[in-house]
């Protein structure tokens, strides 16, 4: 699909969903209002991601492709320099009204992670989540690069396509939350590769080799016994990362 077509369907696919969401909050403001912990163990992946940050108090940090904002939340409660950006205008309009409610100060800007409107080494830390797989990675990659100052480091939490039966199941299962736009797909080798040749250092973990059945449990003892299991296999076998359902990829300039 043609690069203006591809962001044509991004931002409306996000506006879409962004203007579902507005009306839970229409009725129930308060609802923009949160703890930390409630976003940093809504995923397994989420708060070791964070600690990959490290102290980001003083420091200058993108929030890549915002979304709701959540995460810009915490880091400038964390006492960082916050801007958010992203392509959709619906979610940046809640992301206003998120920051508004928790009384925190965030620069907000509308933009394309192909083409980022910030200069050169403008950022210390970028945190990302879910969003890479949606743009061409090695376009991304290189923005990305130029953005991050000498030393900087952006870590992103994405979706990983390198097992079989888990790419079977998002293309064939039914399950909740599964709409996507035509254009993403998981992160793999070849992904990885380009990445590679853009920054100094890439670390990859993967999270949710037998837990990733979250997304289709309750959460209870079956759940708890799985997510034990997995931190046990990965420190283990570290190569069945590459089978997990997530990734955290650690950049570094």
């Amino acid at each position: 699909m043609p690069a203006t077509d591809r962001l044509h369907s991004e931002r409306l696919f996000h506006d879409v969903q962004a203007r579902l969401r507005s009306a839970t909050f229409e009725l129930r403001p308060n609802e923009l209002r949160f703890a930390e912990d409630s976003y940093l163990d809504h995923e397994t992946w989420i708060r070791p991601a964070f600690a990959r940050l490290g102290d980001v108090r003083g420091l200058r940090v993108l929030d890549y492709g915002c979304g709701h904002a959540m995460a810009s939340v915490v880091l400038a409660r964390k006492e960082a320099e916050v801007t958010a950006f992203d392509l959709s205008g619906g979610y940046l309009a809640e992301a206003r009204r998120r920051a508004d409610s928790n009384r925190v100060d965030i620069r907000f800007v509308q933009a394309d992670g192909a083409r980022l409107p910030f200069a050169d080494a403008s950022f210390d830390r970028v945190w990302g989540n879910a969003v890479l797989h949606h743009l061409d990675i090695e376009i991304a990659g290189h923005e990305l690069r130029r953005v991050l100052c000498p030393g900087g480091v952006a870590v992103f939490c994405e979706p990983w396509g390198g097992n079989p039966l888990l790419r079977f199941a998002r293309r064939r299962l039914p399950y909740a939350g599964k709409g996507r736009t035509p254009d993403e797909e998981p992160l793999g080798p070849t992904h990885l590769r380009r990445l590679m040749d853009i920054f100094s250092r890439v670390e990859m973990r993967g999270f949710q080799f037998l837990a990733m059945a979250r997304r289709v449990l309750r959460p209870g003892r079956l759940l708890h016994w799985l997510e034990k299991s997995d931190r046990l296999l990965l420190a283990r076998a570290p190569v069945l990362q590459r089978y997990c359902r997530y990734v955290v990829l650690t950049l570094s300039a």
